[in-house]
């Protein structure tokens, strides 16, 4: 970062030697960390010798009065790139004299611009108490990408969104022992960046932006620029994680009145609540299919929210093919309120094969209701989920694979009578659903999950006509289960936790003529 005149440190700080933190950070190599530094000498390390060696066992940059550095200088790692990982270190920042000024930081995911210069990701270290944890854009146009204590969006335009905290920055930087050992933790997952500092989520952020952020690169140790300073690093260990597992989830275009269909918003939404679950990324196609079917590259799993029927996004053209080349590569398929109806002869046997269910014509109905759903299967999809009750247009008397076969059923409830009131039609009542409801009283299934034969899964949700629905914690939370599922992600034991404001439900929402 720019040169910071900081407040004063005094040299002796680094006497201390932070027993307690490194006997916890060296205590036994976790399972898949490895050590990339041998506490000796800098093999596998290339920094400029004037300003690079090892003293007790630490990698230490300094500079002084006789000897500075013109710019910010580099220690790049070259044991290979790092994409998906987590990296844990112990780290001292002391000023060199009494101007207080130190100031360092941990690059990854970055560029290697020659002559010991780097850019890119930056989880930030220094003497004061301005920005240790925050993660900042070394030579690049975005700066300071998140502060300590936020949690932040970057949005696909390029904008910086504050979407939480992470805890009290104050408090954060009080547990920051100055001139002391301090453990730092940088984990990157797909785009899903956080950083910790003794245990303290310093930031956590999820970067958007397919033309500025930083999926893999190098992995090197600042030394600033201007006053005396010296900096070490001990106890390095990097562990490779597993590459994130990708949803991307489309949104129909604009359709009925406000608060209805409101696809977009509630794909924005969900991918929100999905940004806490570690290992996950999340992209949002606007309007129906993607301009791009590259989107869809290593997706572990899709999800559509759209209108249906002859109008649905997968049906035109050559669409089913493309969905279904992805189908037989194991790819998870998710689809919710009216992206459940295709077609009987233009999809219908596709999303059979596919998540087990759809709306037919003339044998599934859409009528609105409240549905009550008491009891639940034992299934990962609703880890979490309370009873709960809703009114929407749930559709119902879906056509399911011969036997269900595969099916597992996740919300049932009997409708009531008066949901057939409707002269027969094409969505609104047939001889078979009055036989189902009126003499057979069956349970409707409105929700369910399917296990492909080939491995890959898929779930139906007919619920999702009105976008203040969202904001019920169970309604909401066996939806974010079940995409989790369909992309082979554990579900957490109680199931994906996303608090939301009333404020939450009015943004991103249609014109329609507002």
């Amino acid at each position: 970062m720019t040169t910071r005149l900081l407040s004063a440190v005094k040299l002796g700080a680094i006497i201390g030697l932070g027993v307690a933190v490194h006997a916890i950070a060296a205590a036994g190599a976790d399972d898949g960390f490895q050590s990339i530094f041998n506490g000796k000498d800098l093999t596998g390390w290339d920094g400029n010798p004037k300003f690079w060696s090892v003293e007790d066992g630490a990698i230490t940059g300094r500079t002084t009065r006789d000897n500075p550095t013109q710019g910010n200088t580099f220690i790049i790692w070259r044991g290979g790139t790092v994409s998906d990982f987590e990296l844990r270190l112990l780290y001292r920042i002391v000023p060199g004299d009494d101007r207080g000024f130190g100031n360092s930081g941990i690059q990854y995911r970055s560029k290697d611009f020659g002559n010991w210069s780097v850019g890119g990701y930056q989880a930030d270290i220094e003497a004061g108490d301005h920005y240790s944890g925050i993660l900042y854009e070394e030579r690049m146009s975005r700066g300071i990408m998140a502060e300590r204590g936020e949690k932040v969006v970057w949005t696909a335009d390029g904008k910086k969104q504050v979407v939480g905290t992470t805890g009290d920055p104050k408090a954060i930087q009080d547990a920051i022992r100055k001139g002391d050992w301090n453990e730092y933790v940088v984990i990157a997952q797909g785009n899903h960046l956080i950083h910790k500092i003794n245990g303290h989520v310093t930031v956590d952020v999820t970067d958007n932006d397919p033309q500025k952020q930083a999926r893999s690169g190098i992995l090197a140790l600042q030394l600033h620029a201007g006053p005396p300073m010296t900096v070490q690093f001990k106890d390095i260990r990097l562990k490779q994680l597993t590459a994130a597992r990708k949803i991307v989830l489309v949104a129909g275009g604009p359709s009925h009145g406000p608060g209805e269909h409101e696809h977009r918003a509630g794909c924005l939404l969900l991918a929100r609540c999905l940004e806490s679950v570690p290992g996950i990324q999340t992209v949002v196609v606007s309007n129906g299919w993607p301009a791009d079917v590259n989107v869809f590259n290593d997706a572990a799993a899709i999800a559509v929210f759209s209108d249906g029927g002859g109008g649905h996004p997968f049906v035109q053209g050559d669409r089913l093919k493309v969905i279904g080349d992805l189908m037989a590569k194991g790819v998870g398929l998710g689809c919710i309120h009216y992206a459940v109806e295709v077609p009987k002869d233009r999809g219908g046997k596709e999303f059979l094969s596919w998540i087990g269910g759809y709306f037919e014509t003339d044998w599934s109905v859409n009528p609105f209701w409240e549905a009550e759903f008491k009891t639940f299967p034992d299934h990962p999809v609703t880890r979490g989920v309370k009873p709960f009750k809703a009114y929407d247009e749930w559709y119902y008397h879906m056509r399911f694979q011969e036997g269900m076969k595969g099916v597992t059923p996740i919300l049932s409830a009997l409708p009531p009578a008066e949901t057939l009131n409707r002269p027969d039609g094409p969505h609104s009542n047939n001889p078979h659903v009055r036989k189902a409801v009126l003499e057979n009283k069956e349970p409707q299934h409105v929700m369910w999950v399917y296990e492909r034969p080939d491995g890959g899964r898929g779930f139906g949700f007919t619920g999702g006509h009105a976008h203040k629905l969202w904001g019920g914690p169970d309604y909401r939370k066996v939806v974010l289960n079940a995409l989790l599922w369909i992309a082979k992600v554990d579900v957490p034991p109680n199931g994906v936790e996303c608090n939301l404001a009333p404020e939450d439900l009015k943004v991103n929402l249609d014109p329609k003529g507002r």
